[in-house]
Parts: C-alpha cells; structure tokens; sequence
C-alpha cells in the first residue's frame, strides 16, 4: 500500500497480484447425464440409402459419439470410414437437422448428417458390431423392420413420410447450405420418359417447355414412400402423402396430366414469377423448370409437416428457384416475397369453395389464376385472367383436389333423411327449408323421362352437373346410403344426385337403362326425373326442362367439346347493376356469373331463392 498527499488530499494505491484470465472448469467428478452423437445418411447412385444389420438384431446407420472437440459433421465422416469403409470430406458433410428425445429416462440428442459426396468401397471393418451393410430403396423403409430409433428419426428427418408411426422427437432443423444430392435408377428415368409421353400423348403438354420439366424433374424424389411405379403410374394417379384422423387424404402429389394442364394454362414467359397455394415440390419445382433459370416460385402451405417435408425435397433434389412458406395460403404469400406490380401467374393445388381477395390482389395485371373452383360441389380448374378487379375465366378442366384446410375451409350444411338413409348436402352453403320432406319421401314417387339418351361411349354427367348446380334454384345433391333396392330413391348406394326441394317436396334426376347388349356400345340410358311431395310435379318439369335445354345448347358428342358458360368472377360487394347478365352465385369474398349458351337472363338473378321460390317456372 501507498500513501500519497495532493492539495491536503489523501488517496491510497492499492496493489496485488495480476488477474490470470476467466478460466472454464469442471465439477469433478464428471459424471454423465445426457447422450450425444452424430448419424451419417448416405445414398448411392441410385438413390438408395446405406443402412446396416447390427448384432443388437435391427438396422442403423453409421454413427456415434464425438470425440474431444470434434464436430458433428467431422464424427459422422469418421464413423463412416471406421464402420463401412467409405471415405467423404467433411466439407461433404451437412447437419441438417438436431434430434431431442429420450432413451430409458436419459436425454439423447442426435445430429442428422447428409453426406453429399463419398469414394471407397463398402466394407465391414467392424464384424463385432455388425453383420453386413446394404443399400436400400427408400419407398421400402416402411417394412424393414426393426430400425433403431435414432436411425429412423434421422430418416424421417431427411425424408418425412417415408418411414410411419415413429416416436416423438423434438426436431430442430438447420439451414444447412446443402447441395442437391444426385442419385436415380435407371428404371426411373425410363418410368420419367414413358410418363411424359402419355401426358403429351394425351394432349395436356403441347409446349416445349411443359414437355421437357416433365421429363426432367424427378417425381419419385416428392414421393419417396411409394415405389417407382406407382410415382409415374402412367401421368393418371396421385400419391397421397398424407392423411387425417379420419384417413381422409389433405395432402398428395396430383396425376401428371392435370399438373401439365394447368401449368400450360398459367401461359408462364421464360423468367416468370409464381405464386403456388398447397405445397409438395414436385408441382413447384415443375413450375420452377417451365419458368426458366431466371424464374422463381413461392409455394405456401399452411401445414407444417408439409412444409418441412417441402422443403427437405427441394433441398434434396430441387432447382434452388422454390421458396417454401409455412402460412394459411388464403392470406397470399408474405409481403416481402410479392414482386413488385404482383406475381405473374398464381396455382391453387387444392379444391376451393372460394377465391380468395389475396390471390386476386397479388396478381399482376394480365396475370392467370389457375385453381380448382368448387361450384355446386363440382370442381373444375378453372383458368382465370386478371384486368381490373375483375377475373374472366379462359379455360375450364374437370378435376379433384384434397380439400382446403385453411380459414376459406367451409362446412356444408348436411340434412340427414329417413334414419340415414339419404343425405341432402346443400353446396352454396345455405341450407333450404325442409319441413315435411321425410314424410313427403314416405309417399308416391313421380317419375318423368326426359328423352335425353346416353350411351356407354360418352360421359355427359359432369357437363350436366355444373349446368344444373349454376342455373337452378333450390339446388342441393342427394346421396343414398342403401342399396337401390332398401331404398326409396334408386340413387345407387353411396352416389349422389343432382337435386331440387321445394316445400315439402324433392325433385333429383338419375339415368335409368333402356337398352341391354353384349357390347357395352350396345347399351343405352335415359335421364330421368324423380319427384316427391305434393309441388313434385312443378320440380319434376322445371329439372326436366333444365336437362332439354342443356341438351340443345350444351351438349356435345365428343366429351371434351361441351360448351363451358362465360364465367367472372367480380369482388364480393359488387352492387348488383355493376354485374354482367348471367345466373350468380354468390361466395363469402365474390360473386361468380355464369353466362351459360341458350339461356337469356338479364341482370342479375341470384342462384339461390327461398325453397317456394324454388318452383316458380324456369
């Protein structure tokens, strides 16, 4: 200590030894409470994934602890080499995802490494522990057998859905910068080609670069859990990839054709910009081919299982132009995502009550939006093109998507008749007056043929459906739930109908055979109209006169040549005197107008009245 005086101040200087520097130390004795370690996935030139049979009687992959300081990445390339002889750089190596979960009471956490790139032959340096390694296809990791629980969390982090019914894991994904992994059989690029040549073939990808996305985007990579086959099953089929608690399909990879169509139909300029509702990959990563290098795509979906397994694929096997969002698709994409002057094209891949304002206000003019309308209950792709605040349809295509999960999801109001034995599902979301109607079912059955035939050769039901779901008032479908026999209707068991009520009363119209033959040309049908209650009668004619008049001015004997109605869609609000002549259905957020051949409207004339106005003329 030093005493010093200053102008009759006294201050002391303290010294002592120099500070040697924060120091990290241990509690000994350590002593251990969690586990860690580090899992390799690695696939061939075929795309299949290496596992091994260990003599603990189940499958892993190659793995373990950390040593010293070492990282995650460089342990999984060093369990490689130890345990199968197969060398990779770490640079190779990517963390992708961080695993949280429990083994008898102690905590585990478990690094998922994608390796990219590896050299060597496969071996089996470590007899002791396992019994051979092998490669296998991944569509068949759902009945291997026994994977050790690490090793299958791992491979459902890299490709969800492939392997189900797996514990719970808390999964902490990393923005690893990983490359595309290559890697395909033979086989598939056969499948890929011989797909693409039914789609064009078919006439749903007349254009060049449609064509040459189809037979470059791998869709076996988007669908991992089915085999080869069945992901190019003739450009006909959808995989679904994911189910509800009631096993109702919310999530698929759609048939070729119809992803071609309405593609094609989106009118994409090299560079083009997208806006895809519902997610998946392949169907963005398609969009993503067609629009070029310089193109992008924004694909929302408001599940994130879909999202994460989205984005997993597009890192796996994608392009690097797909940004995947995990959001409720009816509110758009995110602001900062929405190019300046709107998107040049929007893609709904799943079935839509309604249009949202969103995509309408997103799109930049001129643009299309491609979505599957449900009108009636039908649904068609329908083409629309953007001028204004309005969007005028272009092109229609018969179609069925999963249902919209989001907040545009709508419940249809259902009346259940006799005992369950009928169902009425009113479609436009207003439900009609229905007093009386069971006892009126009890009674006599009116029944008047149209005189409109068809034969096996053609199909005009779903023409017919959208005509008489857009035009009638009273408009509802009847589903039977007995056999034709049991039940009152003749509505084939689980078939619906297109229908009309009235008070106390019902009209609906079927086919009935009128001809038999050998050869299914030979075999004819009618349409005819069933009614009951007492204004039966009136609703028989009115849904008869609704079929004539199709007939003559819609109906074509070729399937695909039925005249479709000039359609808008105009802004919910819409004063009535700012819309065009045309029947009008009216949505939550629009106001669509059919303007179907033959029928004179003026302007306008709601589809929806009260059930007596129901059977007031035609």
């Amino acid at each position: 200590m030093e005493r010093l005086d200053a102008d009759g101040l006294a201050f002391l200087v303290l010294r002592g030894p120099c500070h040697t520097g924060t120091r990290a130390v241990e509690r000994p004795p350590a002593t251990g409470h969690a586990l860690t370690g580090a899992l390799a996935v690695v696939t061939d030139d075929a795309g299949r994934v290496l596992l091994g049979r260990s003599r603990r009687g189940m499958l892993e992959l190659p793995g373990g602890k950390t040593c010293g300081p070492e990282d995650f990445a460089a342990a999984a390339v060093r369990e490689l080499a130890e345990e199968t002889g197969l060398v990779a750089d770490p640079r190779d190596a990517h963390v992708v995802t961080m695993l949280a979960d429990d083994s008898h009471g102690v905590p585990r956490l478990t690094a998922v490494v994608r390796i990219t790139a590896w050299t060597g032959t496969l071996a089996n340096p470590e007899p002791k522990l396992f019994d051979r390694w092998e490669f296998f296809e991944l569509h068949s990791l759902a009945c291997v057998g026994d994977v050790f629980a690490p090793a299958a969390l791992a491979l459902e982090a890299v490709w969800p859905g492939v392997i189900p019914g797996l514990p719970p894991v808390t999964s902490y994904p990393i923005a690893a910068d990983q490359p595309p992994v290559p890697g395909e059989p033979a086989e598939a690029t056969r499948l890929r080609a011989s797909m693409a040549q039914t789609v064009i073939d078919g006439g749903w990808a007349p254009s060049e670069p449609v064509q040459r996305a189809l037979r470059t985007v791998p869709r076996h990579r988007f669908a991992p859990e089915v085999n080869l086959a069945a992901a190019y099953d003739g450009g006909d089929r959808a995989v679904v990839t994911r189910y509800d608690e009631a096993g109702a399909a919310i999530s698929s990879v759609s048939a070729a054709w119809l992803q071609a169509d309405m593609i094609e139909h989106l009118g994409l300029e090299p560079g083009a910009v997208v806006f895809e509702a519902g997610s998946g990959g392949y169907n963005a990563e398609l969009i993503a081919h067609v629009a070029g290098p310089g193109g992008r795509v924004v694909t929302v979906d408001i599940d994130p299982w879909v999202v994460r397994r989205t984005r997993r694929f597009l890192t796996e096997a994608g392009s690097g132009r797909v940004t995947a969002v995990e959001a409720d698709a009816a509110l758009g994409a995110p602001a900062h995502l929405v190019p300046h002057g709107g998107f040049d094209a929007g893609l709904i891949t799943y079935n839509c009550w309604d249009i949202a304002p969103a995509w309408r206000e997103q799109l930049a003019e001129g643009g299309r939006l491609v979505l599957p309308l449900e009108m009636g209950g039908y649904t068609r792709a329908v083409t629309f093109e953007r001028h204004g605040e309005i969007l005028y349809a272009r092109h229609f295509t018969y179609c069925g998507f999963v249902r919209d999960q989001g907040r545009q999801a709508r419940t249809i109001p259902v009346l259940s008749l006799l005992d369950g034995g009928l169902t009425l599902r009113f479609e436009h979301g207003t439900a009609a007056d229905t007093t009386g109607l069971e006892e009126a079912l009890r009674g006599p059955r009116h029944e008047v043929a149209t005189g409109i035939i068809m034969d096996s050769t053609r199909s005009y039901f779903g023409s017919l459906q959208l005509y008489a779901a857009t035009t009638l008032p009273g408009f509802c479908r009847l589903t039977a739930h007995q056999d034709p026999d049991e039940a009152v209707t003749g509505i084939a068991k689980d078939r619906d109908a297109p229908a009309v009520v009235g008070e106390a009363s019902l009209a609906y119209l079927i086919h009935v055979q009128t001809k038999d033959g050998n050869r299914p040309q030979d075999k004819e049908w009618e349409w005819t109209v069933h009614a009951f209650g007492r204004q039966g009668t009136e609703l028989a004619e009115r849904l008869t006169a609704t079929v004539r008049a199709w007939d003559r001015h819609v109906r074509a004997d070729d399937n695909d040549q039925h005249t479709d109605p000039v359609l808008t869609a105009h802004p919910a609000g819409t004063p009535d005197g700012q819309l065009p002549a045309g029947d009008v259905l009216d949505k939550e957020h629009c106001r669509l107008v059919f303007r179907w051949p033959g029928r004179d409207v003026p302007p306008p004339r709601p589809v929806e009245h009260s059930a007596a106005d129901a059977v007031r003329g035609f």
